[in-house]
């Protein structure tokens, strides 16, 4: 009995579990420890940083609360329309070979009397797209559809551009905007126009937004993770600040204008690379109002390669910082209620986390060492709060929109969440790039997002033209994955199993993007695919609007 209570207690000393526990709540330098001037030069900077980042995602937690608190406010069933109005239909394009034909096949289904409609391809194009897209509306004008091609030398304002000049011949008292890689439904100005004609406050609705779908949702890893990022804009984001009567934006694409609105605001301007976003807050500060439809709903593609995805997300990202310089000093200046203001700035600020993302992971190694002889109790009581706020923040926020749109098998999307995180801290250096240039006041030109015409799992972009190069930034990301790879050693040496997990998602996170990046751009065909639950959302919407 002696031998075996020592052998037990010496197994029990050597415990890895037990070890670490004596480890973090060893006293020893506990009034021996003092911070130097080197330490809180890392750490004071190290905690701002957390703390800006933990407010933006309070403000995820507030957007969430707004969504079920203002459950209630939404828009009633409009009356029928006696005498429907004449509506412009606006398809700006650009090298657009593979998506054209198939965005014009299906305007041409649209149940509205032709004699109502003048449809326009607005074609920048330098390719045969020209071509292509010739002949495809003569030969729909030919067989009695209402459209016009109407193509530019230049690329001058870019689709702002395009769109104001398709303005200049259009006869429509509204106007609905279709990208070259949405599939609108026969219905949709049938079920969208309706609410401009409402005679209880339709006369002072601008502009309608529709909630986008997605034809291949399932085609990859890359594409899920997109499912889930636009599903929570376009559910929680826009259905919070609709609901709640706070600005938000047109999303560029499958949505109804009215004239009026546009021409109120100033028309498209092309100083920023988010025109929809400039337009909106514009028009929204004389006056008018915004409608948002969750129930209708209009396909469109996800990007399917890396690069054509991370330009995308750049150009989103500069685009509202160059945004929020133009227009937040004009919203802070309005006479808007105080929480439209607060709303507005976390919306058109809310990129700077990127640049300061890239801050944090650059600091989370010095920061582990010079915290070595710090206690627990600290890192319960700071970093515990700060990285719930700032991190599990988004995984509620994106977990509510699976949840309301797909209530039987939303549970699936804790599979994907650490994904989701990853390749959100994954695409950080590109955006925190973009961030940075519209701080700077850097102009660069509009970069398009390449559509294959890849619906499902089928189709394949390896040798179709358009692909984004992958340049100097893969490179950056996958150093920086091999950085954290190294953190992650120093924190198993030192027994700091606790930031392990939070470490791997770093690592996978810049690993993953550069490494796709890098790998669509000599191995098109790299996928890293899963099968998703469903192709797109039921056609019933999210429940609750």
């Amino acid at each position: 009995m002696q031998i075996a209570l020592t052998l037990s207690v010496g197994l029990a000393a050597q415990n890895p579990i037990s070890h670490y526990w004596h480890k973090i709540s060893d006293p020893t330098f506990r009034g021996v420890y003092h911070a130097n001037g080197f330490d809180l030069a890392m750490m004071i900077p190290y905690f701002i940083v957390l703390l800006v980042l933990a407010v933006y995602g309070l403000h995820r937690y507030w957007l969430v609360y707004d969504y079920f608190a203002y459950s209630k406010n939404v828009p009633p069933a409009p009356p029928p329309v006696a005498n429907w109005p004449r509506v412009t239909v606006q398809l700006p394009i650009f090298n657009e070979r593979y998506v054209i034909e198939r965005l014009v096949e299906a305007v041409s289904r649209f149940d509205y009397a032709p004699e109502l409609l003048d449809v326009q391809v607005l074609d920048d194009s330098t390719d045969e797209t020209c071509e292509v897209a010739r002949a495809c509306v003569e030969r729909h004008a030919a067989q009695g559809m209402p459209i016009v091609y109407i193509h530019r030398s230049n690329r001058e304002g870019y689709k702002a551009g395009a769109l104001e000049n398709g303005l200049k011949t259009s006869r429509g008292e509204f106007v609905a905007i279709f990208d070259a890689d949405f599939l609108p439904e026969p219905d949709f100005l049938r079920r969208t126009i309706p609410y401009f004609m409402n005679p209880d406050g339709g006369a002072k609705i601008g502009m309608v937004q529709t909630r986008w779908t997605y034809l291949n949702s399932d085609y990859s890893l890359l594409t899920n993770v997109e499912t889930i990022l636009l599903d929570g804009h376009f559910v929680v984001e826009h259905g919070a600040r609709s609901r709640r009567g706070t600005f938000f934006n047109f999303n560029g694409t499958a949505g109804v204008w009215r004239r009026k609105a546009i021409d109120d605001a100033g028309g498209w301007e092309h100083d920023t690379l988010t025109e929809d976003t400039d337009l909106s807050y514009r028009s929204q500060l004389k006056g008018w109002k915004f409608l948002y439809l969750p129930q209708i709903e209009c396909a469109s593609e996800l990007p399917v390669d890396m690069n054509g995805f991370k330009a995308q997300q750049a150009r989103w990202a500069k685009g509202l910082m160059q945004t929020a310089k133009k227009i937040l000093p004009k919203v802070l200046k309005s006479d808007a209620p105080w929480h439209v203001k607060a709303e507005a700035f976390f919306h058109l600020t809310g990129n700077i986390s990127y640049p300061l993302m890239i801050v944090l992971s650059t600091m989370l190694l010095p920061a582990m060492i010079v915290r070595f002889y710090q206690g627990w109790f600290q890192m319960l009581v700071i970093d515990l709060p700060l990285f719930l706020a700032s991190t599990c923040s988004i995984s509620s926020f994106y977990l509510v929109a699976q949840r309301e749109l797909r209530p039987k098998t939303w549970w699936r999307t804790f599979l994907y969440m650490p994904f989701v995180m990853a390749t959100g801290i994954g695409i950080s250096v590109r955006n925190a790039q973009a961030v940075i240039e519209a701080l700077l006041g850097k102009k660069s030109e509009f970069a398009r997002t390449p559509k294959f015409n890849i619906e499902g799992k089928q189709g394949t972009f390896a040798k179709k033209s358009y692909r984004n190069k992958a340049g100097w930034m893969p490179y950056a990301e996958v150093l920086l994955g091999l950085y954290f790879s190294l953190t992650i050693i120093y924190a198993i040496w030192n027994e700091n199993y606790a930031t392990v997990p939070f470490l791997l998602l770093f690592v996978w996170g810049y690993l993953y993007t550069g490494c796709m990046s890098l790998g669509q751009t000599y191995f098109a065909r790299l996928r890293f695919g899963v099968n998703a639950p469903e192709m797109r959302p039921a056609t019933s919407g999210a429940p609750g609007f």
